[in-house]
């Protein structure tokens, strides 16, 4: 498309965690162990939540720090922008 530029590489860190639960999950329920209580296919999901969070956060950071703009967010239907 024109106009638009190649994303940064840094942004296939965001496959990381849809990876770990696709790949993981069928692995970390064969482990019959329990990890603060809870089993631990459990806890495998949880950390990869926990994870999501975390690699939003840190391409958010390397996208602030790389100078590229915000995609524009669009008024709320009725609302004007000042």
């Amino acid at each position: 498309m024109p106009g638009r530029s190649a994303a940064p590489a840094y942004r296939w860190i965001a496959v990381l965690p849809p990876l770990a639960l696709l790949v993981g999950a069928p692995l970390a329920n064969r482990v019959h162990l329990l990890v603060f209580g809870v089993p631990f296919l459990l806890a495998w999901i949880v950390a990869c939540v926990v994870l999501t969070s975390g690699v939003m956060a840190l391409l958010l950071a390397l996208d602030r720090r790389g100078g590229e703009p915000a995609a524009p967010v669009a008024p709320a239907p009725g609302r004007e922008i000042d």
